[in-house]
């Protein structure tokens, strides 16, 4: 039985703003591929992210750095062709926008064209505003990401959770209002204190959405595969597992291999 509202026949990014505004919590997931995309959307989710976490769950990478641009469209055109509802944003990946602002604009216009998403997702606060100001004025919606910004993991050095300190907290909750300011539509943020995202949520318009940021935000995001539990290794606190695919899967294979090898499939019935 599904739980989203039905009234909503497509989520928008004006749809999130009045969702905030009536305290209604969005969903969102990652996805990556057509059929997995095709299921997410049609139990009701809200958002999709196309996330450059692709870069570790699909192609087996440590960090998200390696994933390029060419490879992010191709997941978010098959993300894309499979979504009835759910409004889809594509993460910029890593050296698709920091330091050059053409290039920045050139990316989003890219992800938008090619693979028809609905908007772009950026990390980073004020080092990468003229990026956001230049993808903004071409009318492209902008997602922003604060906190734990895994693309910069080798200047962090670690995936701790962030804005502890009430220095690091202080240029969160600035970069927060800069990124509203510019007209970023929503903010993820990542691996921080609870009270310091709820008090973020408080003090800005825009939907504010939480992985590791506790229950006082505006929504919700975890990897697909981390709350199927197709991945098994990765245990945060913040991760609730929803399903263990991995065993389930696992002794599906084992079946299969094993009904093959004895002969028992195909069976009769199984042929022609």
């Amino acid at each position: 039985m599904s739980i989203h509202n039905s009234d909503i026949k497509r989520v928008t990014t004006h749809v999130l703003q009045e969702m905030k505004l009536r305290n209604e919590k969005i969903s969102m997931l990652t996805g990556y591929d057509f059929s997995m995309a095709k299921i997410i959307d049609s139990a009701g989710i809200d958002i999709i992210l196309v996330g450059d976490s692709a870069s570790n769950v699909m192609a087996g990478h440590e960090t998200t750095l390696p994933i390029t641009l060419d490879q992010m469209i191709y997941h978010a055109s098959s993300v894309i062709r499979a979504v009835e509802r759910a409004l889809v944003v594509v993460d910029l990946p890593f050296g698709a926008y920091q330091g050059n602002s053409k290039e920045a604009l050139t990316s989003a216009i890219r992800i938008m064209k090619e693979s028809g998403a609905h908007a772009v997702k950026l990390e980073g606060g004020s080092e990468i505003l003229e990026s956001i100001n230049r993808i903004l004025s071409a009318g492209i919606p902008v997602m922003g990401h604060l906190g734990l910004t895994p693309q910069s993991i080798y200047k962090f050095g670690t995936y701790v959770v962030r804005a502890k300190e009430e220095e690091e907290a202080e240029k969160l909750i600035a970069d927060a209002k800069l990124l509203e300011e510019a007209g970023c539509f929503a903010l993820v943020l990542e691996k921080i204190p609870a009270k310091l995202a709820t008090r973020v949520a408080k003090e800005i318009k825009i939907p504010v959405i939480g992985i590791g940021a506790g229950n006082g935000v505006d929504g919700q995001v975890l990897v697909v595969h981390d709350m199927l539990g197709i991945t098994h290794e990765f245990s945060p606190r913040f991760l609730r597992r929803y399903h263990n695919l991995y065993e389930e899967m696992k002794g599906a294979f084992e079946n299969y291999i094993r009904d093959v090898k004895s002969q028992d499939f195909p069976n009769e019935k199984e042929q022609y």
